[in-house]
């Protein structure tokens, strides 16, 4: 559990929050300035807050009005940040053991799970290797594997991606994924990339525009707010949608996807049968129709309801549907929404490319 409600001002900024979440994986987002890494300082205990109180892991940590503020040593923080900021003096091995070093200050009995980590990072053949040798994801997978190490509460990943190119991106995600499920332990993952934070706070997100909270909910409804993405991701409003692999059509490519008794079709995936997924779907990437379309390109036709109509602002509105227990937006302009006659509660058919899923589908091995 995390629950935050403070203060803190610097000199030309200040910092104003109240929030709690009891994810497994928070997600803190927001555009640069907006007070997310401040925040993190915070929670270790490297920057006091005015006034205030902080509990993480159901512990508290600082409390103004108490006199309580526990030192960064003692909060038992694992912290990740941009760079990795391993010690170039030291192999892989040493900078892993390093973390290890400060459980056993704590707790003379306590095991390290050194090989578990080792092995879970898949980082046992770069052991005896500098840190100069080692990729940009390698050493993250390394500053990850010392921070395991040293036995946290809690793990605070302060974009740890944002200095890895798009493929060492790829390696290095999987790895954080399975971070909380192994661990059980929970995690603050700072972004302000969406697709990021929708593949690994898919529960609950914090938003943070100007040192305060603009948002603190579930993911899957922050997703519904393109106010709250930024103009760099306003076209990426949509929906989560959790589904099944049903099939695979490897003559075409494809796999098919249940979606409560209705079938998707997307590009083939690695998932066998029965396994599940995660669909992000753009609201901009929607159509509807009145009557179910034949003849068309489109592969994916979902019978679903009109659930609310809200205008953008911007001569364009958002039609919220409903496709049995799962939720979708599409964006259309006032005009579509007019010649069509949308109304709620009345039956609609979304329409959705297959192609247009082929970059926003992923596992979801491991529950978050």
């Amino acid at each position: 559990m995390l629950a935050v409600e403070l203060n803190h001002r610097l000199s030309d900024f200040e910092l104003d929050c109240n929030f709690a979440s009891s994810a497994r994986v928070t997600g803190l987002f927001g555009p640069s300035g907006a007070g997310k890494t401040t925040l993190l300082r915070i929670l270790a205990g490297l920057l006091v807050p005015d006034s205030g109180r902080v509990s993480l892991a159901g512990r508290c940590v600082f409390d103004s009005a108490q006199g309580i503020n526990v030192p960064p040593h003692k909060r038992r923080i694992g912290y990740v940040f941009q760079q990795a900021n391993l010690f170039t003096h030291l192999n892989v091995r040493h900078n892993l053991t390093y973390g290890a070093w400060f459980t056993r200050r704590r707790s003379p009995n306590a095991q390290p799970h050194f090989n578990h980590v080792v092995d879970m990072l898949e980082i046992g053949a770069l052991l005896d290797r500098r840190i100069a040798r080692l990729s940009g994801g390698e050493r993250q997978r390394v500053a990850i594997g010392r921070a395991l190490l040293a036995d946290p509460a809690v793990l605070l990943l302060d974009e740890p991606l944002a200095s890895l190119d798009a493929a060492r991106k790829q390696e290095v995600l999987p790895y954080i994924e399975r971070l909380s499920a192994e661990f059980d332990l929970p995690i603050v993952f700072v972004s302000h990339q969406l697709d990021e934070l929708l593949r690994l706070a898919n529960r609950h997100v914090i938003a943070l525009d100007r040192g305060t909270v603009a948002y603190s909910g579930p993911t899957a409804e922050f997703l519904t707010r393109p106010e709250l993405l930024g103009a760099g991701h306003f076209r990426d409003a949509g929906a989560l949608l959790r589904v099944a692999v049903d099939a695979h059509r490897r003559d075409y490519g494809l796999s098919v996807l249940d979606c409560d008794g209705q079938s998707l079709y997307v590009p083939h995936l690695p998932q066998q049968v029965g396994e599940n997924v995660t669909l992000h779907v753009r609201s901009s990437d929607v159509m509807l129709a009145r009557e179910r379309p034949s003849e068309i390109s489109a592969l994916n036709v979902l019978s679903t309801t009109i659930e609310a109509i809200e205008a953008d602002g911007n001569h364009a509105v958002n039609v919220r549907l409903r496709a049995g227990s799962r939720a979708l937006t599409a964006h259309v302009t006032r005009l579509s929404c007019d010649r069509l006659q949308l109304v709620p509660g009345e039956p609609v058919y979304a329409v959705i490319k297959s192609l247009a899923l082929a970059e926003q589908a992923w596992q979801r091995q491991y529950a978050l």
